[in-house]
């Protein structure tokens, strides 16, 4: 599929030259930005209360992680500072 091709139209998939590994590759990448996927594993089975609570306590536990993670990198990332190895002699 070319960059100027019109990937997708209301998860409507343009399949380009009977290329259907590729459409299909598109629509999975739809569906996922959409968290389409991520609902169809939930519903899939039946999840009991407890394992819900452990699940949303992980998600929570890990977008903390992840978004601490990501200032300490854009910190040590950043171009302006004036000693780049601070405490390193």
């Amino acid at each position: 599929m070319g960059l100027k091709h019109a990937q997708f139209i209301a998860r409507t998939v343009m399949v380009h030259q009977n290329n259907v590994d590729e459409g299909m590759r598109v629509l999975n990448r739809i569906l996922g930005k959409e968290g389409l996927l991520t609902q169809y594993r939930l519903t899939r089975y039946y999840e009991k209360p407890y394992q819900t609570r452990r699940r949303i306590n992980y998600e929570k536990a890990k977008a903390i992680y992840d978004e601490d993670m990501n200032r300490k990198i854009q910190f040590v990332m950043r171009k302006n500072r004036r000693d780049p190895w601070v405490g390193c002699a």
